[in-house]
């Protein structure tokens, strides 16, 4: 599969970058993870966006398990956009973050501070998967193969119910065999269920596709339980696609675009 330029002129479905945006800090929110891969997997995707967009901030934080939380990272700043670094509106974007930028604009009211959006839903992480499932060796759209979309899962059923519909537009737009969903947790079928499905209904060929941004417990439980369920691929996380790093870009133009996500 042909490798689309970083940061294209126009991508459908996001605001054009241009040089004339203002250079506002970004501070990109991971959830953090024990696992020392998570962090080196958000800082090479946040390498691709400073490549892409030299001079403009950017900066990482963590909401558990690794530094600087979102108060560090913010340190210093008067003006910043805070951009969570997740696939989908749920406890950690609702809650977590806004009691975060609350904490920390409590103890600096000269801070400014542009909200941006989650990463999804959004047709670039479709394409990112599409990548990921290619260098898998997996054609995107291949009508002989079904695809388990998996995501970590969420106790919101909200946020569950925008997986399903993003592989519900996905078995739509391409014409795989079918595209199924499952949750690594809080949510239900398990990847291993999904696959013995697919297995009993006579799926040609059956491939995983990790909705998860970088890799960790939940990564390798996946690829764990759905191989020996009898899945014939899992495709690796997201990570640092390129993909991924145009859509940080349209966030980050997006926040500064909208007066109703400014606070401070």
């Amino acid at each position: 599969m042909r490798n689309p330029p970083l940061i294209p002129e126009s991508t459908p479905g996001t605001t054009p970058i241009t040089a004339s945006r203002p250079r506002v800090p970004l501070v990109a929110v991971a959830h953090g993870s024990r696992d020392p891969r998570a962090a080196t997997t958000v800082e090479a995707l946040l390498d691709l966006v400073r490549r892409e967009r030299p001079g403009l901030p950017v900066r990482s934080a963590y909401l558990d398990h690794a530094p600087p939380t979102l108060g560090q990272a913010l340190h210093g700043l008067t003006e910043a956009v805070v951009l969570p670094l997740l696939l989908t509106e749920a406890y950690h974007s609702r809650v977590d973050i806004p009691a975060a930028l609350a904490a920390t604009t409590a103890r600096n009211p000269r801070l400014r501070t542009h909200r941006a959006t989650t990463l999804g839903p959004h047709p670039l992480l479709v394409a990112a998967l599409e990548r990921r499932l290619g260098e898998a060796g997996v054609t995107p759209g291949d009508p002989g193969t079904a695809v388990v979309l998996v995501s970590a899962g969420s106790s919101d059923a909200r946020a569950n119910a925008v997986v399903a519909g993003i592989a519900r537009d996905w078995s739509r737009e391409r014409p795989w065999w079918s595209v199924a969903t499952a949750y690594a947790s809080a949510g239900s079928p398990t990847p291993a269920e999904a696959v013995r499905r697919l297995v009993r209904a006579g799926a040609p060929r059956i491939a995983v596709a990790p909705y998860l941004l970088a890799p960790g417990h939940f990564a390798d439980k996946i690829r764990r339980d759905a191989l020996a369920a009898g899945a014939h691929v899992v495709a690796d996380v997201l990570g640092p696609a390129p993909e991924l790093a145009t859509l940080v870009l349209h966030r980050h133009t997006e926040a500064l675009s909208s007066p109703e996500r400014l606070t401070g």
